[in-house]
């Protein structure tokens, strides 16, 4: 059990039911000793401890009976609780999530929730634990780990680390030359049809204009019916090329487990090709399934039953998307590609089994 140091809010992150990564079983203590408890608390530290009071007050009223609802609610504590730990234990929870390790290399399963680099709002995130992880994997004269790409928040999945800057470098002409395969799983709102195709449309972003201004990604077509011909329209310099390689593995009336091939990797490209191109939101993607405002998915009805949710709660639905493989080719003293795969977090296998939704025989060791 790992006990957090003076000051920190008293937070249990213990995901009931949820075991997601097998993450962080820690326990914070508001004080650590006597002496500490006697001091005075300035104004700062006395405001922290009454909102992370509150925070705690307002997560425990309303306790829901459904089982499904109580792991949703565990969910979203979890996630504000990735924030709020220490950072040596958020160091600790992503070493026993390696997936892979040698000399050049460290490749870890990234969890759902928690950023990769730091920005407004933000308390703590993958980037700020680099040179933690490393001390912890090569003793205290280690250098700071090296980020070779990025996850979106709430994408899970594979994640590579370089020792060195210049193996980062790298790889990361290994990904913008397009030579790293990616291979990403999401279980979508309706069949997209087609059941395998490539979905190769420009993406631009755009300001929506509405109650709430903000801005999103969205498609840039290179081509619109006129009187029902196409018809070539002059693209936009903003526009991106993007281009996406879509299979359903598995489906249902309303919803599919897809494997995603993204050959570009343009922002949000796969949430916008996805909602925007094939009419298939990925479950969970809040700004995605409504081009016009940010508000909880809708999702049908029978979804709903099935997930053993009211549309009330939809909005507590984490995104079903999982970065589930990556091939990188050789590269310096390894001769021969290494192929990374990442098991699905256990709230995807479970909304999976709750859709009626299957995987293939070769990753039912996932379940």
């Amino acid at each position: 059990m790992a006990v957090l140091g003076c000051g920190a809010s008293g937070l249990r992150a213990r995901g009931r039911g949820l075991r997601l990564e097998s993450f962080f079983p820690v326990v914070s203590k508001p004080f650590c000793s006597t002496a500490a408890a006697s001091r005075p608390l300035d104004a700062q530290r006395l405001a922290e401890k009454l909102r992370a009071q509150k925070r705690e007050e307002k997560l425990k009223e309303r306790v829901p009976t459904n089982p499904v609802q109580r792991r949703v609610r565990e969910l979203v504590r979890f996630t504000q609780q990735l924030q709020r730990v220490h950072p040596n234990v958020l160091a600790k929870a992503l070493s026993r999530g390696i997936l892979h390790q040698d000399k050049d290399l460290v490749v870890i399963s990234k969890p759902y929730g928690l950023p990769v680099h730091g920005g407004p709002g933000v308390r703590l995130c993958i980037s700020d634990v680099l040179p933690i992880l490393a001390k912890m994997l090569r003793g205290h004269k280690a250098e700071p780990l090296h980020l070779c790409h990025r996850l979106d928040k709430e994408t899970t999945g594979v994640m590579v680390l370089t020792w060195e800057k210049e193996v980062a470098h790298q790889v990361q002409e290994l990904f913008r030359t397009r030579q790293v395969v990616k291979k990403y799983w999401a279980i979508t709102v309706h069949v997209p049809v087609p059941s395998a195709g490539v979905v190769d449309i420009p993406i631009i972003e755009k300001e929506v204009q509405g109650q709430r201004q903000h801005h999103k990604m969205t498609l840039s077509p290179s081509y619109r019916m006129d009187n029902g011909k196409m018809v070539k329209v002059r693209s936009s310099r903003s526009a991106h090329l993007a281009v996406t390689q879509y299979q359903v593995l598995s489906s249902t009336l309303s919803s599919a487990l897809l494997e995603l091939q993204p050959i570009t990797g343009i922002k949000h490209q796969l949430r916008v090709h996805l909602s925007f191109g094939l009419e298939c939101p990925i479950l969970g993607d809040h700004k995605y399934s409504d081009w016009n405002r940010l508000a909880p998915q809708k999702l049908p009805g029978g979804t709903l039953k099935k997930l053993g949710l009211e549309q009330s709660k939809a909005r507590h639905i984490p995104l079903h998307l999982h970065a589930r493989q990556l091939i990188l080719p050789a590269l310096g003293s390894r001769k021969e590609e290494l192929n990374l795969t990442c098991k699905l977090p256990h709230f995807f296998v479970r909304s999976l089994s709750r859709l009626g939704l299957e995987m293939p025989n070769q990753d039912q060791n996932d379940k």
